[in-house]
């Protein structure tokens, strides 16, 4: 007898097995904002030349023990993009009202993670990859498609809203609801990193999509350069290094905020 398809991913979604692998993906994403962090502050003071993913996933490769700890979060990042799919098509712990929105949520950060996982499988096997040439390769690709340039310019518009909801849910600190929230100083800790993470990374997609409309408007692909890009954006603005320098210190609270995740995730 064939088993129903819903059951058998219910079944994958609550595996054990798979929600210890959903925690390390999300200690290796706490790993890669910590480095982009990193990377962010050197690019304010003009000594790093890429300060985004596929930057910080070089510098990991570089540690002691690097590439095995890149196989590590290779299987992390995977297992991680898997379960956020099987929330999604299930919908599980959501409220049916807002079932469809949530569920797009999550599956656009499996999407996320399932870019994050390739980028480091690439390292892992000893290759590189420049997310900024990529960028521009894929705008490039999106441009020459009919409606291209609205196309490009829809993926802007989203890639800011995304922002904004990031910048929002740091704020109003809606994040309470992905995690079980430790007592004590622990509880005042992980609420201040996570409001300042989230602002912090949403106000750097924010500039992406931006980044990207002016790429549409203006129809050169060059200028939606990614995450990368979109810092050395900001770097550019008056007073940019110290805005910067700011961002940066947010992505590295993001990526503590996301270590403390790991454990206190709830799945």
């Amino acid at each position: 007898m064939t088993a129903h398809p819903a059951r058998i991913a219910r079944s994958v979604g609550t595996s054990r097995a798979l929600r210890v692998l959903a925690r390390l993906g999300f200690a290796a994403s706490a790993l890669i904002h910590l480095f982009i962090g990193l990377l962010a502050i050197r690019v304010a003071l003009q000594q790093s030349a890429e300060g985004d993913q596929s930057g910080a996933i070089a510098q990991i490769a570089q540690l002691p023990g690097g590439m095995a700890l890149l196989w590590i979060a290779v299987v992390g990042l995977f297992a991680l993009a898997l379960w956020l799919v099987v929330q999604a098509i299930l919908g599980i712990g959501y409220a049916s009202k807002k079932r469809w929105v949530r569920s797009l949520v999550a599956l656009a950060k499996a999407v996320a993670y399932f870019v994050l996982g390739i980028t480091a499988l690439a390292f892992a096997q000893g290759g590189s990859t420049n997310a900024s040439s990529s960028t521009e390769q894929l705008t490039s690709g999106i441009l020459t498609l009919p409606g291209g340039q609205w196309l490009l310019g829809l993926v802007g518009l989203i890639a800011f809203g995304v922002g904004i909801y990031l910048i929002a849910k740091g704020a109003r600190r809606r994040f309470v609801n992905d995690i079980v929230l430790p007592a004590g100083p622990s509880k005042r800790a992980v609420l201040a990193l996570g409001t300042v993470g989230y602002v912090a990374k949403g106000i750097a997609i924010a500039v992406v999509g931006v980044l990207f409309v002016i790429a549409a408007v203006i129809v050169n692909p060059s200028q939606a350069s990614g995450l990368d890009g979109a810092l050395k954006a900001l770097a550019a603005l008056p007073f940019g290094s110290a805005i910067l320098i700011a961002i940066g210190v947010g992505l590295i609270a993001f990526g503590i905020y996301t270590f403390a995740r790991a454990r206190l995730a709830r799945l």
